[in-house]
């Protein structure tokens, strides 16, 4: 099911990363939910809703990283 709001988010996601890093995994999530309709889009045996949230947690990780335990921005 693809997130209407940051709030809607797993406790997981909203209560490790910063704002800004939950707005890219709902982005991320929600595009991906739209992309792999399609069984045959995905690879492996996941289900829509875990490729959805491997997805998410990619794009995520292009932006931030963790450090002692917080996600912090990358340095550019």
């Amino acid at each position: 099911m693809p997130y209407d709001k940051i709030s809607e988010l797993p406790d997981s996601v909203k209560d490790s990363l910063p704002k800004h890093g939950q707005e890219i995994y709902k982005s991320a999530f929600n595009s991906a939910w739209d992309k792999y309709d399609d069984p045959g889009e995905r690879r492996g045996n996941d289900d829509r809703e875990t490729v959805a949230h491997k997805v998410a947690w990619s794009a995520v990780k292009q932006e931030y990283e963790k450090h002692d335990g917080d996600w912090v921005k990358k340095k550019s």
